[in-house]
């Protein structure tokens, strides 16, 4: 079976083999979705922006299917406070942007932020290239599946303020479905789960991954959710 290496050197590999059934939905869905399908902010055909990469990392817990996601610190310049995927943007020795350099990015990046063990993630896939204007990051979502679970936690509360997972039963919940309304205007969706509020890119990306893996309920569109919903 080929394994995913950890983030010490070696190649990096994407693999299907041995992933359990109830995923095949969502590598349907990494294998055959359009950029233009995922989001409407594509990266700039200039090139510009800086690449990056996030882990979208399904485990199975004691509720079946589930996310892991963290919490970033409300310290930080960019996206403070917001729940994510673990990633950032990638280092040169990450290698080629437009090769394996996002994959060993997700990894490293998803080891720094929640001392997640990468020698126990498969990588199965990855979405198209997508853009955050604010940050201006070109972002690759990667796709993993935690074959060999390892303990996760806030390694460093500068960048981190929490690490937590989420069932994804949770998440297709129509009453843990809202709508946000920027300050811009832009309206997207969002999740109220485990204490917090999903919303921005990680939202719009999980959005789209339940629908184009078929798991998505019909929920309430109009249900709208401030950002400062705990304030």
């Amino acid at each position: 079976m080929t394994r995913t290496s950890g983030t010490q050197g070696g190649p990096v590999t994407l693999s299907k083999e041995g992933l359990p059934a109830w995923l095949d939905p969502v590598v349907h869905a990494a294998e055959t979705v359009q950029p233009r399908q995922l989001s409407r902010f594509l990266p700039p055909e200039n090139g510009a922006g800086r690449q990056s990469a996030v882990l979208i990392l399904f485990g199975e817990g004691e509720r079946g299917p589930e996310l892991l996601l963290m919490e970033r610190a409300s310290s930080l310049r960019s996206h403070a406070g917001q729940p994510s995927f673990p990633g950032g943007a990638l280092d040169p020795e990450d290698g080629d942007p437009h090769g394996d350099g996002p994959l060993r990015a997700a990894l490293r990046e998803a080891e720094e932020e929640t001392g997640l063990d990468p020698s126990g993630v498969q990588l199965f896939g990855a979405l198209p290239k997508l853009y955050i204007p604010v940050s201006q990051f070109v972002v690759t979502p990667v796709l993993g599946w935690w074959r060999e679970p390892s303990p996760v936690g806030v390694v460093d509360p500068g960048e981190t303020a929490r690490v937590f997972t989420v069932p994804v039963a949770d998440l297709t919940n129509p009453a843990n479905r809202a709508t946000t309304v920027h300050p811009s205007g832009h309206r997207g969706p969002a999740f109220l789960v485990e204490s917090a509020l999903v919303w921005g890119f990680t939202a719009g990306v999980i959005d789209r991954l339940l629908h184009f893996a078929g798991w998505e309920a019909p929920w309430d569109r109009e249900k709208q959710v401030p950002l400062d919903w705990r304030s």
